[in-house]
């Protein structure tokens, strides 16, 4: 006989239930003893009943999404601060310090200026001003995930974390403060927020290829892409010219020419400013190594021993000019080597009328486009450069460009290479952490 239909209940008075009745009732007291012994307890942290129901719907629907990241929990961090390339690091690092977490990170606030000393002169910047939100989201999804002050629920609800230092605040430290605020009690709150130093210090737990896929999601908002395209734009125009004079001497006309052929350039980080010098000679000392420095004289030099070099090519020179004191950086290049800089080139203006970081940015892009790229192994700036340069060669089934005559190729300056030429440099994307070119080196693969 069915058990089922033979329940019966004393506050019934000995009436038989209709059997799904007593299904009802059965599955009902089921779920209210899963419920009580599934249900975290947040008493400590002066949560209701409501707030955890609606924590675990959150958790679980973030969870099922597919996505990998949670929409409900967030993670805030300090303002990220000096120049644009380590501003860049910085906020991978957070995106990648959410990722660990599970969690969204809040839209950092950047730095338009560079005088990161003086706090009250940091004119932040959102960051949607500078890289285009959605498209992160969308080209990032299911990675790391940007999220909006206004998506907060509950915003008095933020537990602090601290980030240690000093010489005692280890690197394994550091991976376990970030473990336990992953599990129960912290991960009840909606918000952590991270105080203390800028994220571009924190400790770096991931490797070079997370930090790229972050760096791939990054895309200029349309109006400063537009700037950049002006450039570049100009730089090509340039070098029409000049080849199409060449051609034209050579043939005997009294015209330019009018070629409509693909015109190459070169871009050159030239790393010459009076506060590069002042810190990699101090570089230099500390660590004993005297490829670091290079003056203005040796890169002329190795820039024009590139091997397999056609001439005449544009050289465009990314430089901050308003920290230069050298203004000859125009004399002395090689026969065929057409030496440009904002003021030369007509875009100066465009330049001017944006704080540094903006200017950085499309001085990136001008390098980035560029089919030869040569800069410093030492600076930030260039090393992102050729990281984003060897994605692309990858992206081609290229494994080495080292020894290989492919597209895009990048160039160390401040290391000696064939002909006396600068050495050829590729990122090493299996590195184990992104340290070498956060704090730059003199391994550079090739």
């Amino acid at each position: 006989m069915d058990v089922w239909s033979n329940f019966k209940l004393s506050s019934f008075s000995g009436r038989t239930l209709n059997s799904i009745t007593c299904k009802c009732i059965v599955l009902l007291v089921i779920a209210l003893m899963l419920r009580a012994l599934w249900l975290p307890t947040f008493s400590g942290f002066g949560w209701i009943e409501q707030n955890r129901l609606v924590y675990i719907q959150n958790r679980s629907l973030s969870f099922n999404s597919g996505f990998g990241i949670r929409k409900d929990k967030f993670l805030e961090v300090p303002q990220i601060v000096w120049g644009l390339n380590n501003q860049k690091i910085a906020f991978a690092r957070a995106s990648l310090t959410a990722r660990m977490l599970n969690r969204t990170l809040l839209m950092p606030s950047l730095s338009a200026s560079l005088f990161y000393k003086e706090i009250d002169r940091l004119q932040p910047i959102s960051f949607d001003k500078v890289f285009q939100l959605e498209k992160f989201n969308k080209l990032c999804r299911g990675f790391v995930q940007l999220g909006h002050y206004s998506d907060l629920l509950n915003q008095t609800e933020i537990l602090e974390m601290q980030k240690g230092s000093g010489r005692k605040w280890t690197m394994e430290r550091d991976l376990d403060q970030l473990r336990q605020h992953g599990r129960d009690p912290f991960d009840v709150y909606e918000v952590i927020r991270i105080v203390g130093k800028n994220p571009f210090l924190w400790h770096d737990h991931w490797p070079v290829k997370d930090y790229a896929k972050v760096f791939e999601c990054l895309v200029l908002v349309d109006e400063i892409a537009k700037e950049a395209d002006r450039v570049v734009s100009k730089i090509r125009a340039a070098g029409k010219e000049a080849r199409g004079k060449t051609e034209s001497i050579e043939n005997g006309m009294t015209s330019y020419g009018s070629s409509s052929q693909y015109v190459p350039y070169i871009a050159v980080h030239m790393r010459i400013e009076i506060d590069w010098m002042i810190h990699c000679k101090k570089l230099e000392q500390r660590s004993n190594i005297s490829q670091i420095c290079s003056s203005k004289e040796e890169i002329m030099e190795r820039v024009g021993n590139i091997l397999g070099l056609k001439t005449p090519v544009v050289v465009y020179l990314a430089v901050a000019d308003s920290l230069l004191q050298d203004s000859s950086i125009l004399n002395g290049w090689k026969e065929g080597l057409l030496p440009f800089e904002k003021k030369k080139l007509g875009v100066d203006g465009i330049y001017t009328k944006y704080p540094y970081l903006i200017q950085s940015a499309i001085d990136y892009e001008a390098c980035m486009r560029a089919d030869i790229f040569v800069g410093n192994s030492f600076s930030t700036f260039s090393s992102l450069i050729a990281l984003e340069r060897t994605q692309k060669i990858i992206r081609l089934g290229v494994k080495s460009s080292c020894n290989a005559d492919v597209r895009w190729p990048s160039y160390a300056y401040n290391i000696l290479g064939d002909s006396n030429g600068p050495k050829r440099w590729m990122t090493n994307m299996s590195d184990s952490s992104l340290q070498a070119i956060s704090y730059g080196s003199n391994d550079i693969s090739c």
